[in-house]
């Protein structure tokens, strides 16, 4: 009953106490039952019909259906409109009941799972349904936790445990989670019975990385965090046992708040479609009007003169009343205008090219054993209308791989190479690696080039020391070393790993931690740092801090961060300094590194325990915690020494830009919106040549003022359109601007980079649309330092006022925001975990699939759509507006031309297979050509293929197709006789001529619209026929005719007949196909000429495309590390019960024989090659710039 009772009343603070079951029943909490099905035996079909008749089709069809049962309206009988409805109903009903019932037994194995739970003074096994809130339970290695516990004790020391998250965020590395010091040694069942401590915290919520409370135990309280306690889905590893305090439940953990409905996306088709179903159902009632008036007037002047024979129904009282019924007669009728089964033919096409997408094995990533996968069926045909593109870049243009390249120490800058005449040489293959075998225990995967670091570190150089022992202590890396030497260092984030890895291996080796100590090898040496205090990271302070106690009784805050903060809080001694190494950060800026200051500082006994007294009292409050500890922290990260900085570098992915040149080409704007310094996102634009020095300009928007940022921004586009059209004809563009015209107009190339602060001020509400103006008449842009918030309201200002499909790329919790507001969210599985590809829409290895997804699946699906589209209302109204031609010689009586039968197979037997084939398979140019003419994809972002001219010429064609379908057999028929001399006189013949000249013609016409025959193809088309032509004679057969006696069957053998429906398929043909050749001949599209290409050489191998080159920039632009640290681990270091006690991680020096390294000696080259075809192969000059393959240019 939790599940019923969870709304009853709102949580603001949750009371919970440990081994009180009577006490926490008061608060009436959830138990730890979950239910994910929807439906059980009883409720299933009422609810489910429910549902699907919530759907307007499927409900105007019902109400169809009951308008049939009128006998005084219907002239169909009523299972012409059941049989399609039912089997709608049916294959939706079937689908939801699996995905239902596979809910269901996921339910039932996770609500019977065991956990062992402290009852009575015993553990007892009870099912994880029965768990309550305030239980004690026992979790052993392994095991997967059954709510949201306290950690309250376990079998490490210092209440130490590992947990895996993977259900949770994707991570498979292990995390840290500690007990408090005063329950960590609760380790008996006994001393478990007496706790009875009361936890006061934050109500239930989804944030899975948060969580604020209060132990109250024994007149004390204590703070509890994150840190301390372990979600429902969590594993238990490395750990023998661990006992927790269940604190949520059931569908109140955090991992059940996570599993809300995602947001429903709707494609700009589907947005079409309803707006078209209801013109054509508008359509349906004028046509049922005319018809209605027509009955009116014919009973009024001539109905009335056969009342002798024909008399008037008792219900039928006047004209005017009869024509209301005729009415009534004719939306029966009519009403396959409005497709019942288009819906369910887009979401099987829809599902098809998704698995087109799993199937593609150019879009699988051997080395992860990753391939492509579409997350959703519901968007295909919208990856073929992308207009922007929103991307973010560590882990996604880059590899998120970081290498330690350069350095500078007190003044020097290490890292460069040079040759016997001092000049700086570049770094190849063949280059030769210092030699670090003296150290035993280094990283043989580690390179460095320049062997004068090595001599200063042993020379003793005071700062060089200083600078490596500061990476060695300065953060939340965990240490494992398995067997003697061998050590493997878990970082949270790959900078983090880098730089440890780098002090290692210059003698400053990172061997343990325990909660209160740091152990390094310092130069063979091993030597023990007390811990006094972590500063932890967070996004706001973008540095983070450690304060130790050095053997020598010393005190020393060691600080790294972003080099703009470092730099605001140096002392005024290191001026002189700060400015040497600001301009060597220029230079690492060049080479796009990523970079991060280093400082330290001396601190005072007395002066540090009055400010460790105020870290704890700080520490322990409930509310507004986070900003008094950043007071406090503020207060002592000041006047720092300089001691120097790294450079880090991110490369890029194999093929970005090959692919950011291929995707500009098919007008898909790019923008980067990264957490980076504007320097380092700068200088990784002109690495992926999305900034160029051939361009005209490249705005850089930095104001820290409102004003500041409007000025820029009006500079900006003033410079671009001139002062006149700036401000003069603002109404004017912003007209121009929304339609795009104007955009394209722009002939020069500008971009646009802006920073976090300026973006903050942009994004407010009379700046945004001058912020979008200005980016739209740019080639490229770029924001910098932006926030996970800041990159969803970006891709939110583009959607609010751009007619344009956009579409979020990226690998890291904080673009999950962003993908999940953009029309597509695609992730990328890639260093920073699983977040960003579990939340997004597509998701695959690396970022040059995505030219193959858009280029190729994305406008194939488009283009496929459209067709099924347009074939399928063509067809349609050909078939249904032969009722309203025939209404005008039948009296306006509202009775049908065709046979019932065929009325009810038509769409779903006789032409369901070959529309359904062609819009699975059908494609205009093959996948080499489409990646080789990315210009082919601007008909999907204009909306060519399909729109409401193309709706309205396909319902004329269908129109006019009626018309001849019914005009030429009535015409035939008035003048035919049989051979014996009588004339064709029966309604029912004409009813065969007219239905199989109207299924050889749709047969026909779907032939002719396709563009790529496959067996698929064949089979369905003369497949349909074929069941068509066997229906019919079995129905006409001497069996069947005793059941179904028609007249029909003798005209089947008049060659006349068969006459007239040649010539009826012929001239319904004949001037489509007209049209088409002729179009094709006099006005080819872009389309068509590739086509005409293609055919001409199917037998010479794929060429790259002539793409002009693109000068590589060497850029002395400054550039910053973007601080890739996540926030918490801080905390969980200082209260000292983080680690894991090894034999081999005690203090000692390391006299262990000396192992030589085995180097990799193929170096990864930055990719400066441009092509629209990785795969292709192109050659790279010399000369610093990009060259491709040339190639006879296609006249267009």
């Amino acid at each position: 009953m939790g599940f019923w009772r969870r709304n009853t009343y709102i949580e603001k603070e949750r009371h919970v106490k440990a081994n009180a079951r009577d006490y926490n029943d008061k608060f009436s909490y959830t138990d730890n039952h979950i239910k994910t099905s929807k439906y059980n035996v009883f409720t299933f079909l009422p609810i489910n019909l429910f549902e699907q008749f919530q759907r307007v089709a499927n409900a105007y069809f019902l109400v169809l259906l009951i308008l049939q049962l009128i006998p005084e309206i219907s002239s169909l009988s009523w299972f012409t409109t059941i049989v399609p409805l039912v089997l709608v109903l049916v294959i939706t009903a079937v689908k939801d009941a699996t995905d239902d019932y596979f809910r269901h037994k996921s339910d039932k194995q996770v609500n019977n799972r065991h956990s062992q739970v402290l009852i009575s003074g015993s553990l007892q096994s009870e099912k994880w349904m029965n768990v309550r809130v305030g239980d004690i339970i026992k979790l052993e290695n392994n095991q997967l936790v059954a709510a949201d516990i306290l950690l309250i004790c376990s079998s490490e020391p210092y209440g130490l445990c590992h947990i895996e998250t993977a259900e949770l965020d994707g991570e498979t590395n292990l995390k840290v989670r500690q007990a408090l010091t005063v329950t960590s040694d609760l380790g008996d069942v006994t001393k478990l019975m007496d706790f009875d401590g009361e936890v006061i915290c934050e109500p239930p919520n989804n944030k899975l990385d948060k969580f604020t409370g209060t132990l109250y135990w024994r007149d004390n309280k204590f703070s509890l965090d994150n840190e301390k306690m372990l979600l429902r889905g969590c594993v238990l590893r490395n750990t023998e046992w661990c006992f927790g305090m269940v604190i949520f439940a059931g569908l109140q953990t955090k991992l059940m708040q996570n599993c809300g409905r995602t947001t429903f996306k709707r494609t700009s088709i589907d947005k079409l479609m309803n707006t078209l179903v209801l013109w054509i159902f508008a359509f349906l009632v004028c046509m049922g009007v005319i018809l209605a008036i027509g009955n009116t007037v014919w009973e009024s002047c001539i109905g009335r003169n056969f009342q002798v024979f024909l008399p008037w129904d008792e219900l039928q009282r006047s004209a005017v009343f009869s024509g209301f019924l005729t009415f009534w007669s004719y939306i029966i009728i009519l009403n396959t205008v409005v497709p019942i089964s288009l819906y369910v033919s887009v979401e099987v096409l829809r599902l098809g090219h998704s698995y087109f997408i799993n199937w593609d094995w150019k879009m699988y990533h051997s080395l992860t054993d990753t391939a492509a996968e579409a997350r959703t069926t519901t968007l295909t045909e919208e990856l073929g209308q992308v207009q922007f593109i929103f991307s973010d870049k560590t882990g996604t243009l880059t590899q998120n791989i970081m290498v330690f390249r350069k350095c500078s120490i007190n003044g020097q800058t290490y890292g460069d190479v040079y040759d016997e005449f001092d000049q700086k040489v570049d770094i190849t293959e063949t280059t030769a690696c210092v030699d670090f075998s003296y150290n035993p225990l280094c990283d043989t995967r580690f390179k460095f080039y320049d062997g004068s670091l090595v001599q200063a570190v042993k020379l003793e150089d005071p700062a060089v020391q200083e600078f490596f022992r500061l990476l060695a202590l300065c953060h939340t890396v965990m240490a494992e070393e398995k067997s003697e030497g061998n050590l493997v260092y878990q970082a949270q984030s790959p900078d983090e790993g880098a730089l440890v890895t780098a002090a290692r291996n210059f003698g400053f080796v990172f061997r343990a931690r325990t909660p209160e100590t740091i152990t390094l090898c310092e130069m063979g040496q091993a030597i023990t740092y007390q811990l006094l205090a972590i500063l932890d990271f967070n996004n706001v302070r973008k540095r983070m801090s450690v304060i130790v106690r050095n053997p020598q009784g010393q005190i020393k805050l060691y600080s790294k961060g972003a080099d703009t903060i470092i730099f605001d809080r140096l002392d005024p001694s290191c001026d002189d300094l700060m400015c040497t190494t600001s301009e060597q950060l220029n230079e690492f800026a060049g080479e796009g590194l990523r970079t991060l200051a280093l400082a330290y500082k001396d601190l005072s006994e007395d002066y540090f325990k009055v400010w460790m007294k105020k870290l704890l009292f700080a520490s322990t409050v409930t509310e507004n915690r986070e900003d008094q500890l950043d007071v406090l922290y503020e207060e002592i990260e000041r006047d720092l020494k300089l001691l120097g900085a790294t450079a880090i570098e991110d490369k890029l992915q194999e093929g970005v830009p090959e692919t950011i040149a291929c995707l500009n080409l098919a007008e898909i704007k790019i923008w980067v919106l990264t957490g980076d310094k504007l320097e380092t996102a700068m200088n990784i634009g002109y690495s992926c040549n999305m900034l160029r020095d051939d361009m005209n300009e490249v705005f850089v928007i930095s104001g820290h003022t409102l004003l500041e940022v409007q000025q820029q921004l009006r500079s900006a586009k003033e410079h671009i359109l001139g002062p006149s059209r700036s401000a003069g004809d603002v109404e004017k563009m912003d007209l121009l601007a929304d339609d795009s015209l104007f955009e394209e107009t722009i002939i020069a190339e500008f971009a646009l980079v802006i920073n976090g602060h300026s973006l903050a001020h942009a994004l407010e509400s009379q700046l945004e649309r001058a912020l979008l103006d200005l980016a739209c008449l740019c080639k490229t842009v770029i924001c910098c330092r932006v926030t996970p918030m800041q990159k969803a309201q970006v891709v939110e200002l583009v959607k609010r006022h751009k007619r344009a499909v956009t579409l979020a790329i990226g690998d890291g919790a904080n673009d999950v925001s962003m993908i999940q507001t953009a029309h597509i969210g695609v992730g990328i599985s890639g260093q920073e975990g699983m977040q960003a590809a579990l939340a997004s829409d597509y998701s695959f290895a690396q970022f040059r699939y995505l030219q193959r997804l858009l280029l190729v699946h994305g406008r194939w699906s488009y283009f496929r759509m459209c067709n099924f589209l347009r074939y399928f209302f063509y067809k349609n109204f050909a078939f249904t507006l032969v009722h309203f031609w025939y209404g005008f010689f039948c009296g306006f009586s509202a009775q049908t031309v065709y046979d019932q039968w065929f009325i009810t197979l038509f769409n779903i037997v006789y032409t369901s297979l070959p529309v359904l084939a062609m819009g699975l398979f059908d494609q205009d140019v093959n996948d080499q050509n489409s990646l080789l003419n990315p210009s082919l994809y601007t008909s999907g972002q204009q909306n060519l293929l399909f729109n409401k001219r193309q709706f309205f010429l396909c319902t004329l064609q269908g129109v006019g197709t009626s018309f001849l379908l019914f005009f030429i057999p009535y015409g035939a028929f008035s003048v035919m006789v049989r051979d014996d001399g009588s004339h064709f006189s029966d309604q029912q013949a004409f009813a065969v001529t007219i239905a199989t000249s109207l299924v050889i013609v749709a047969s026909v016409q779907i032939g002719l619209d396709k563009h790529y025959w496959t067996a698929v193809n064949h089979l369905f088309i003369w497949g349909s026929l074929t069941v068509y032509f066997a229906i019919l004679f079995t129905l006409q057969s001497d069996g069947m005719f005793g059941i179904f006696p028609s007249t029909a069957r003798n005209c089947l053998s008049e060659k006349g007949v068969w006459l007239v429906i040649l010539l009826t398929t012929v001239v319904c043909v004949v001037p489509g196909l007209a049209v088409n050749f002729l179009r094709v001949l006099l006005f080819p599209t872009l389309t068509d000429k590739v086509r005409r290409l293609q055919q001409s050489r199917k037998k010479e191998g794929p060429q790259g495309p002539n793409l002009r080159r693109v000068v590589r920039r060497t850029s002395s632009r400054r550039s910053a590390y973007a601080f890739s640290h996540q926030q918490g681990y801080g905390e969980l270091i200082t209260s000292g019960k983080n680690m894991r006690e090894s034999a081999v991680s005690s203090p000692r020096s390391p006299t262990r024989t000396a192992h030589s390294p085995t180097w990799i000696e193929n170096m990864l080259k930055r990719n400066n090659e441009v092509s629209c075809v990785p795969d292709e192969g192109a050659g790279t000059s010399g000369s610093g710039y990009k060259a491709t393959e040339q190639r006879p240019e296609l006249d267009l």
